[in-house]
């Protein structure tokens, strides 16, 4: 095994966190802001890129340009390391960002690679490769959204990622296909080849509400999908919000306005 090997469990149902147990010496690789709490002799670590072996063995320059390419997924320069320097057995928590589901990746199942959107990954075993997966197709590259530039998890170790609200797992046959809203697109082996579609139509175009493209993958192979990612989370409370400083119009009354002068709200 070129990653440590890692225990974990995962609790919670809409919150979900996952404790990771390390061995002595071990240690897990997160993002920034997923750390949630760690026992005694778990020490932090800023790393330069993921700490991978892929990344060792290259020279500065080839470091540099595998942490570089992290800028276009939105995310940073680094990575933070948690090693367990104790002589017994310790753990550490990473918590989901929004309400959704964890998702455990074992990469030595997955073919050693496997393909999900920029802002799904959480945490993984030190040893696993963060990387992205750069599209090779036009379509994806100018109409794919959210579902543009992919991450790739590679290595042979433990990798978590997390889906907004529900997920949906998918098993592609050989020539099945599956059309997704960008944004709900989580992950997918690599086997499955994925493409960007054009929904067709000009009232569908117009007056759909859906978006112009949507996802296209072709199996063999599994994809995950999320009913609430968080582009549309965040859209749903932005809109909801109350704009220029006041309250919400008939907020905490069925009254509405008639509700909020006769509970002192105005004057």
């Amino acid at each position: 095994m070129n990653a440590h090997e890692i225990d974990y469990e995962i609790f919670g149902e809409e919150m979900q966190y996952v404790s990771i147990e390390l061995d002595p010496m071990e240690a897990v690789v997160a993002e920034a802001g997923g750390f949630m709490m760690a026992e005694e002799h778990i020490k932090m670590e800023t790393i330069f890129g993921d700490g991978s072996h892929r990344e060792k063995q290259g020279g500065i320059l080839d470091k540099v340009f595998s942490a570089g390419k992290r800028i276009l997924t939105g995310e940073s320069l680094f990575l933070t390391a948690f090693y367990n320097t104790g002589d017994r057995k310790r753990s550490v928590s990473f918590a989901s960002p929004y309400p959704g589901k964890i998702l455990p990746i074992d990469l030595s199942e997955k073919g050693g690679k496997f393909i999900c959107q920029k802002d799904a990954f959480l945490c993984a075993a030190k040893g696993v490769h963060v990387g992205i997966e750069f599209s090779k197709r036009l379509g994806r590259g100018f109409f794919g959204g959210e579902g543009f530039i992919m991450q790739k998890l590679e290595g042979d170790g433990m990798a978590f990622i997390h889906a907004g609200g529900s997920m949906a797992r998918k098993e592609l046959a050989a020539g099945e296909v599956l059309r997704v809203d960008t944004g709900c697109l989580v992950g997918f082996t690599q086997t499955v080849d994925y493409d960007i579609e054009f929904i067709g139509g000009v009232t569908n175009t117009l007056f759909g509400g859906e978006g112009f493209f949507f996802a296209t993958l072709k199996g063999p192979g599994v994809v995950y999908v999320q009913s609430l990612p968080f582009s549309r989370l965040a859209e749903r409370v932005w809109a909801a919000a109350p704009k220029g400083g006041g309250k919400q119009k008939g907020e905490g009354s069925i009254l509405g306005d008639i509700g909020d002068i006769v509970m002192g709200d105005r004057a």
